[in-house]
């Protein structure tokens, strides 16, 4: 298995996208979460409803969208010539690099609303008189953000870490619709390589896919379990 060279770039992408795209994915929903948990804030349901719709939307159809969007001749490009950005147009799902960077930037569009709305739940949960206290004492915001609400919110970012890794880990819909693994298996996934050789490729290896979808397994246990001991040793 590891001396397969697509297995092995499977594997170095879908840790590429999960050292990416997961700490940028959660610190920015709880950003998000922070700035809606605002009492003063107008319209804070609207925003809301818009920052958690992507991750209502069917994993092929953002597909789609993301498709059209970084196409040669899409909307992206379109924008970034009209600014003087650019002056040819970027072949964004043909080239490795920005083909990875599209799957990365399609995940923290797709579930960063998904996960707000968990440490929107938490942040509901603390009590305000804690803040009021810190304010009294004369905290900054920064203080009072990095050891007040991020200490209470620890087993909430526990959660959406074990779940972010979880999911990760077994990454398939971008990798099988945004780009076909490709170009040249440039982005693919374990996931989907486990696909590709148990039905796409013609003539199936089950007994191959099987072992690769254990070892898939294993890494989730491990990778969750040692989030839980960090969590666990910052008691």
């Amino acid at each position: 298995m590891f001396q397969d060279k697509i297995f092995m770039t499977a594997m170095g992408n879908t840790f590429l996208y999960l050292i990416i795209q997961v700490p940028i994915m959660l610190i920015l929903a709880m950003l998000l979460a922070q700035l809606l948990n605002n009492k003063n804030l107008k319209f804070r349901g609207l925003f809301r409803t818009l920052i958690f719709l992507p991750c209502a939307t069917s994993l092929v159809s953002y597909a789609l969208i993301f498709r059209a969007l970084f196409a040669t001749q899409g909307l992206v490009n379109s924008v970034l010539m009209n600014l003087h950005l650019i002056s040819a147009n970027i072949n964004w799902l043909g080239t490795p690099k920005t083909a990875k960077a599209v799957i990365i930037l399609a995940l923290i569009w797709r579930w960063t609303g998904y996960n707000m709305v968990f440490y929107l739940a938490g942040l509901q949960n603390i009590d305000y008189s804690v803040y009021e206290a810190a304010k009294i004492d004369g905290a900054s915001n920064w203080k009072t953000f990095w050891h007040i609400t991020v200490p209470l919110l620890k087993p909430t970012i526990i959660m959406t870490s074990i779940m972010s890794i979880n999911g990760t880990l077994q990454l398939f819909d971008e990798s099988m619709n945004l780009t076909m693994g490709g170009p040249a298996n440039a982005t693919i996934t374990m996931s989907h390589y486990i696909y590709n050789n148990s039905f796409g490729q013609g003539v199936s290896n089950f007994g191959y896919a099987s072992a690769m979808s254990f070892l898939v397994f294993v890494l989730v246990a491990i990778l969750s379990l040692i989030n839980m001991k960090v969590g666990d040793s910052r008691d």
